[in-house]
């Protein structure tokens, strides 16, 4: 029973991500997926917030998103009802928190969507620049906090404190993210920067008070890191708190749909996790009053259930 929580499709990406939406779902059916989360980027509301490939025409990059965001929901909840039997797809979006006085209240209607079922609590920058693109925008995020890399990364978790807190995502997006480019993605942050560990364990006490989940997000091995999102001490951290995974490929096209499940699922064994979670939507795809949004069920998955679909894959 091969999963993921969080995807993107060009078809709605453009520039970030690539391939049409179908085709991906119709590629995660023949890996045997047995459920896809769709979780294309959230529209955002200004100039400043464009990626760079975006910028070429900025006016016309902005005023495209959220036409772009109401097309996505209806062909996702086609193609929910067209491949129902195959597959079973849950609706999200990824959320931003650029500012929050802002974002609060969009991520907030957004979601409020009948057709969605969850989104993912990510956090892609550190005040408002972006931490993931490349060198260069990550050392303009950490110039922006202050010039040390410890600075950045208690800013990126004192951010992400307030996004847990105000949103309470079910599934919270690559926890850790803030070590993708940094000079020492492996340092132990316990040993190196104890006020950073303190505000690691601050955000985990508060998604596992709230009860929501931490991917396990595969897309780090990708990308060079030796370790998924989160990073093992952070992981262990989280379980001791009794917290759930789930699992997510992050893919950005038909090519990374599983990629390094194998060595995520590894990883997920090495610290004596045998389950992850999803979830299923009662009805699926089904219609509904309304107004009203389906129902929600947490489904437990073996990890050897996983493993056994993925052994095919090589």
């Amino acid at each position: 029973m091969a999963f993921t929580m969080h995807s993107h499709s060009g078809e709605f990406c453009p520039g970030h991500a690539k391939d049409q939406l179908e085709d991906i779902i119709k590629h995660a059916i023949g890996l045997g997926y047995t459920t896809i989360g769709l979780t294309e980027h959230m529209p955002r509301t200004g100039l400043e917030d464009l990626y760079p490939e975006e910028l070429d025409e900025p006016q016309a990059s902005l005023a495209v998103l959220f036409p772009r965001h109401e097309a996505y929901l209806l062909e996702a909840q086609h193609l929910q009802t067209k491949y129902a039997s195959q597959i079973h797809i849950l609706i999200g979006f990824e959320g931003e928190w650029l500012r929050p006085e802002e974002y609060d209240g969009l991520i907030k209607r957004l979601s409020s969507h009948p057709s969605i079922d969850y989104f993912i609590g990510s956090l892609h920058h550190v005040n408002s620049v972006p931490i993931d693109y490349d060198s260069s925008y990550y050392a303009k995020a950490v110039a922006s906090a202050g010039g040390t890399e410890e600075q950045a990364y208690a800013r990126y978790y004192d951010q992400q404190f307030s996004m847990l807190t105000t949103l309470k995502p079910r599934v919270v997006g690559h926890f850790d993210l803030v070590r993708l480019l940094s000079s020492d993605p492996g340092r132990d942050v316990r040993a190196a920067w104890p006020q950073v560990w303190e505000r690691i364990q601050r955000n985990l006490k508060a998604v596992a008070e709230y009860g929501g989940w931490l991917e396990c997000n595969s897309s780090a091995l990708r990308k060079g890191l030796a370790e998924p999102y989160p990073s093992r001490q952070i992981a262990e951290g989280w379980l001791k708190l009794g917290g759930r995974f789930t699992l997510s490929d992050d893919s950005h096209g038909i090519a990374q749909v599983g990629t390094n499940y194998a060595r995520a699922l590894d990883f997920l064994a090495s610290l004596d996790v045998s389950s992850v979670w999803t979830l299923r939507r009662e009805p699926h795809p089904g219609p509904l009053a309304e107004g009203k949004k389906a129902r929600l069920v947490e489904v437990e998955v073996p990890l050897e259930g996983i493993r056994e679909v993925v052994s095919k894959w090589a």
